[in-house]
Formats: structure tokens, sequence, C-alpha cells
């Protein structure tokens, strides 16, 4: 997948590119195994150039474009997730003043991954300056074996609120209906309202919302809904 270049393609990338246009993204579209194409364009990975040859195969299947760029450089991957509408663009730690004009202009969401960021000591992305400068932000935990072990969105709104200055609502509403937006799916999850699915979190006793973020060690669930049913 385009995610990186397998040693073999290390000095013949294009023809990897090729590879993944040619052979790859036909068949999974045949096989109807993916709704969207991602590609990681980053400095050492792929280029922007490299990135838009592939967005535009996998759109021509149907697949809607999704990013994860600006992770280790300011690689212009977010210029060509707007470029290409992308549903969203991940980890964005390189983030200046230009990226988020350009993210004002489009529908792309801007998703941080703090897990990543901080098991692989990376700068934080600017995220209270793409909220303070009218941009929705959505969180997620990238929960991968190498740059992100862990899954726990608690820690993730944490991390949100202590790291990335965000206040609490902000953060829930990151790591709820933004994520969600950020998956296509806002229409049916994401918030607790009619019509949605009932997918829902009981805590246990808290005080408030902030006590979400703030014992971040703790465990607070007490029950979960899933579609309605309780688990």
């Amino acid at each position: 997948g385009a995610h990186a270049f397998p040693a073999e393609y290390k000095d013949n990338q294009d023809a990897y590119v090729d590879l993944i246009i040619n052979e790859m993204i036909p068949v999974v579209s045949a096989e109807e195994l993916a709704d969207y194409i991602d590609v990681f364009c980053d400095k050492g990975f792929f280029t922007p150039e490299q990135t838009e040859r592939i967005l535009m195969a996998g759109l021509k299947y149907g697949m809607r474009p999704k990013i994860h760029a600006n992770e280790l450089a300011n690689s212009g991957g977010i210029q060509v997730g707007v470029k290409y509408n992308a549903l969203s663009v991940d980890h964005i730690e390189y983030t200046g003043k230009e990226e988020i004009e350009a993210l004002l202009q489009s529908e792309t969401m801007p998703t941080v991954l703090p897990g990543a960021a901080f098991f692989l000591n990376l700068p934080f992305s600017p995220a209270r300056e793409m909220i303070s400068a009218g941009l929705p932000v959505a969180f997620a935990s990238d929960y991968n074996p190498g740059s992100s072990p862990s899954g726990n969105m608690k820690l993730m709104m944490s991390f949100a609120c202590v790291n990335y200055k965000l206040l609490p609502q902000e953060a829930l509403t990151a790591v709820t209906l933004n994520s969600a937006y950020a998956m296509g799916v806002s229409d049916i999850v994401g918030s607790i309202c009619p019509g949605k699915l009932a997918n829902v979190v009981i805590t246990k006793p808290i005080p408030s919302l902030e006590f979400i973020p703030y014992a971040y060690g703790s465990d607070l669930i007490d029950s979960v809904i899933l579609r309605g049913q309780l688990l």
C-alpha cells in the first residue's frame, strides 16, 4: 500500500507507485475492500507528485482521499489533501499559516494524532492555533504497533488538553463528532441525537466533564451501549 516503499523499490519508487495504481487499486476496488484511499505524503515517503498520482487513480474507482502528512516535515501534503477534497489530513505536526489557510477554504478535517507524537517524541501539531483560526479539529489514536501502541481515547483527550491546550469540551468534540466526520460517518455516529446509532459510553460517577481528561490514568467507564444494546 501507499504507506512506505518496500526495500526492493528503494531505487525505483515510481515503479512501486505504478504497481499501486495498476494492480493494487483495481483489485481492492473489485473486491470492495475499501471506501477510501490513504497516502503517507511526507519526507522520505511519498512525494506530493506521487501522492497526486495515487489519489487520482483511487478517485477513478470511487475512493475518496485521506492523507497522512506533515508528520516529519512540511511536505506539502496538506495542500494536496485540500486540492483533492480529502476527507481528512492526519498527523499534521508541521502546519503553518499557509496550511491553516488552505484548510479554511476546504471541507477537509485536520486530524491530530497525539499518541504518535508522544511515542515518537515529535513536535505537537498547532491544534490550538487551528481552532482559534476557525477550523474544526479531530483527535484520534493512530493505534498501531509501530508508532502509537495505545487506542485509549480518554488518554488522547488528556493529551489534547495538556499538550495541545484544548478545553475539555473541545477535546470531547474532537474525539467524537469531529472524528466521526473524519471517517465519513458523522451522519450516523459521533453525537447523541435522534436518528443516529445509540453508541454511548456511560461513566462511573464523576464530578464533571473536565474530570475525564484530568484523571488521565483512571478507568472511568461504567458501561457501554453499542447500537442500542448494553454490552
